[in-house]
């Protein structure tokens, strides 16, 4: 890297997110298949129920996305390759990305299995970004885009600019002229629905959103997230990059059936598996759950979801089942149901 000099030197944020990451791995194990439509999920078979995993660019040209239905998939993609979905190997190659990202210096914050944070000093920020890029395809045979910003909503909203395997800063000086037109859900952290609560106040760009006062989305989003909002669509974020140890916020498993379940005691039986894989799950990553989700996917692909907190923090199985099944009672089950799962939110690491 770049040797540094102190009278020079800023510090930014970089956020690294890894290139397609789940069909790339795959692509390393069947380079055969580079530059055609890749898509990845379920059993690989897309005559059966489940949802595209990941997508590979020619792919998503024809308006395939991860959860799509491997069904719809196929029919929008005819000509698209479908592999099954391997958790393990795609788990052992971000590893293998984090490992490489560490070699580099600076703060590593993990932020998922296919994308982490980096505060860093430099002497110059394109210069590292575009390093960081050669370190991990060196050590991993992986492309990564690369944010570049002055914290980790600008670095995270520039990764997204980088895309493919391109650099891209986002910072104070340029954020007007980026991102004011934009829609209000090109914020990181604004999702479809606050987006039309917004829109239906005449806020439909972030450049709108950011001349709002903030009092006025006090009212309807509540003292905290109103002025949040505002504060966004600014561009601010005093989050830190930390390098404490990444913990999800969540562990959770769900099947999608390939025949509908209609008997409950199917389902109860269902409920138990995937409550006894989640607490494996748990004591896997050392951690703790404070509450337990079910999740019900009816024939009409209607969802909904049903949560119990626990009485103490626990990765118990029997308490995480006992739970899951509480939750599962709250659901009428008056149709047949297509997608069971179970996901336990988790509380701290255990000790």
């Amino acid at each position: 890297m770049k040797p540094v000099d102190a009278g020079s030197v800023e510090r930014v944020v970089l956020h690294v997110d890894l290139d397609q990451f789940i069909v790339a791995v795959e692509l390393l194990r069947h380079p055969e298949l580079r530059g055609r439509p890749v898509l990845v999920g379920g059993s690989g078979n897309p005559k059966e129920r489940g949802v595209v995993a990941g997508a590979s660019y020619e792919a998503r040209e024809f308006g395939v996305r991860s959860g799509t239905p491997l069904r719809t998939a196929a029919a929008r993609c005819p000509e698209a390759v479908f592999l099954p979905a391997d958790r393990e190997t795609y788990l052992a190659a971000s590893a293998d990305v984090m490992a490489a990202l560490r070699e580099v210096g600076g703060i590593l914050e993990v932020a998922g299995w296919d994308e982490a944070f980096m505060l860093v000093d430099t002497e110059g920020a394109e210069f590292t970004a575009r390093s960081v890029q050669r370190h991990v395809r060196e050590r991993t045979a992986l492309a990564c885009s690369v944010g570049i910003g002055d914290n980790k909503l600008r670095a995270k909203l520039a990764s997204g600019m980088a895309k493919p395997a391109g650099v891209f800063r986002l910072d104070m000086s340029n954020w007007v002229e980026v991102m004011a037109s934009r829609p209000t859900d090109a914020l990181w952290g604004v999702g479809a629905k606050t987006a039309k609560k917004l829109a239906a106040r005449g806020i439909a760009t972030v450049g709108d959103l950011a001349r709002t006062a903030m009092a006025d989305l006090a009212g309807e989003f509540g003292p905290n997230i109103g002025p949040w909002l505002v504060a966004l669509a600014h561009g601010y974020d005093s989050t830190p990059v930390t390098d404490e140890p990444y913990q999800a916020r969540s562990h959770g498993r769900e099947v999608t059936f390939q025949k509908d379940l209609r008997d409950e005691a199917e389902m109860r039986s269902e409920i138990t598996r995937l409550s006894r894989v989640v607490a494996d799950d748990l004591a896997v990553e050392d951690a703790l759950a404070r509450r337990v989700v079910v999740k019900v996917r009816d024939s009409r692909f209607a969802t909904h979801t049903h949560g119990v907190s626990l009485p103490a923090p626990t990765r118990e199985a029997d308490a995480i089942e006992r739970a899951a099944q509480t939750a599962l009672g709250w659901f009428p089950l008056d149709r047949p149901v297509r997608l069971l799962g179970v996901r336990a939110e988790i509380a701290r690491a255990a000790s």
